[in-house]
C-alpha cells in the first residue's frame, strides 16, 4: 500500500498526488473541451499557500492576507482549478476573501482557524470543478423526492450496506433519547447529529461499501464498521448549517450528491484511524476521490472518472 509522504493528520491536510491519467471534464458550452488541471500541483500549491496564511493569521494582518491571496491564487497551478469552477477564477477568489472576512472561530466548525478555512475552501473547489455541470439539490424536498438517490434505510434493512450511519432525530422525543444514550454510553458511537436525509447516489453507496470492505479487511477483529456522518445535503440545509456556525461551503459537492463525510476521530480509540486515512489517501492518489482532512470527519468526494465503474458495482451488488 502506498502512503503519501505527508502525515494524514498534518496541518496542511491531504496533499497526495493524483496519478490518474489526464481526462476531459464535461465541457461548458463552446467548441473547445476543457482538460483537467494538474491536481497534484494544485494540492501542493495549496499546502504552500497555507504556510504563508498561517504566518498572517493575526487580526492586524488583514490587508497583508488579501495581498497574499490576490498574488498567490494567480499562480497557474491554483488558477487552473479555480477557473474551471462554475464561478470562474474571479468568483472563486471573491468568495474566498468574503469567507475569510466573515470568519469567526466556532466550536461547531471544522475550520478551527483561518488557515483551516482556506484549506477547506480551496481543496473543496476540486469537487466543484468535477461536478460543475451537475444539477444542484436546492431544497430538502428535492433531495427527498429525487429518483437519482436511493433510500439507505431500505438498503440497510436488507443487509446491503457495509457502513453505518445515524439518522438525525425528527422531533424533541428523538433528540432527548439520543442525548440519554450519549450520557449512558458516550463512546459507543461517534458524536454526530446524524443524517438529515438518509439518501445517497448509487455510486456513493458502492464506493462506501467498497471502502468498508477494505477497512474491515485491514483492521483487527472487533473494529466497528466504517461510519458516515454526512451525505447528500440541499443548498437549503447548507445555509442552515452556516447559520449554526459550521464551515458549510457553497457551492458544495454535498449539494450534488457526490460528497460524504467519514468519521475519523472516533476510530483513534481503536487504533485504526491512520489505517482508514491511508485507505482514503490511496484512493485519492489513484484519482478516484478528493479528500479533505476536516478533523473529526474527513470530507470525501467521488471523482467522475470512477463513477461508471461504481455504478456497475452497485448494480451487481443489488442484483440488478
Amino acid at each position: 500500500m502506498r502512503v503519501p509522504s505527508r502525515s494524514p493528520g498534518g496541518r496542511s491536510g491531504p496533499t497526495a498526488a493524483s496519478t490518474a491519467p489526464a481526462r476531459r471534464l464535461p465541457s461548458r458550452p463552446g467548441p473547445v473541451p476543457v482538460t483537467e488541471p494538474d491536481l497534484a500541483a494544485y494540492r501542493e500549491a495549496v499546502a504552500d499557500l497555507l504556510v504563508e496564511v498561517g504566518a498572517l493569521a493575526d487580526a492586524p494582518s488583514v490587508a497583508a492576507r488579501q495581498v497574499l491571496i490576490d498574488d498567490r491564487l494567480r499562480e497557474p497551478a491554483l488558477a487552473a482549478v479555480l477557473d474551471a469552477t462554475p464561478q470562474g477564477f474571479l468568483g472563486a477568489r471573491e468568495t474566498l476573501l468574503l469567507e475569510m472576512a466573515r470568519y469567526q472561530p466556532n466550536t461547531r466548525s471544522s475550520a478551527q482557524d483561518l488557515t483551516a478555512l482556506v484549506r477547506i475552501y480551496l481543496l473543496s473547489r476540486i469537487d466543484i470543478m468535477w461536478w460543475r455541470d451537475t444539477p444542484t439539490f436546492l431544497t430538502d424536498d428535492q433531495v427527498q423526492g429525487s429518483t437519482d438517490l436511493v433510500d439507505l434505510e431500505w438498503l440497510r434493512r436488507r443487509d446491503l450496506l457495509g457502513f453505518r450511519y445515524r439518522e438525525q432525530p425528527a422531533n424533541v422525543v428523538g433528540r432527548g433519547w439520543q442525548a440519554v444514550r450519549r450520557r449512558l454510553r458516550p463512546d459507543a458511537s461517534p458524536r454526530t447529529a446524524g443524517l438529515l436525509a438518509r439518501r445517497a447516489r448509487r455510486e456513493v453507496v458502492a464506493l462506501l461499501n467498497d471502502l468498508a470492505r477494505e477497512f474491515a479487511a485491514a483492521t483487527p477483529p472487533g473494529t466497528p464498521p466504517l461510519w458516515v456522518t454526512s451525505l447528500t445535503r440541499s443548498v437549503e440545509h447548507q445555509h442552515r448549517l452556516r447559520r449554526l456556525g459550521y464551515a458549510a461551503m457553497l457551492p458544495s459537492g454535498h449539494c450534488v450528491g457526490y460528497a460524504m463525510d467519514v468519521e475519523m476521530t472516533w476510530f483513534a480509540r481503536y487504533g485504526v484511524r491512520d489505517t482508514l486515512a491511508a485507505l482514503l489517501l490511496e484512493r485519492q492518489q489513484a484519482g478516484e476521490i478528493n479528500v479533505i482532512d476536516e478533523g473529526q470527519a474527513w470530507h470525501v468526494c467521488l471523482a467522475p472518472a470512477a463513477g461508471r465503474r461504481l455504478r456497475r458495482a452497485y448494480e451487481v451488488e443489488m442484483g440488478l
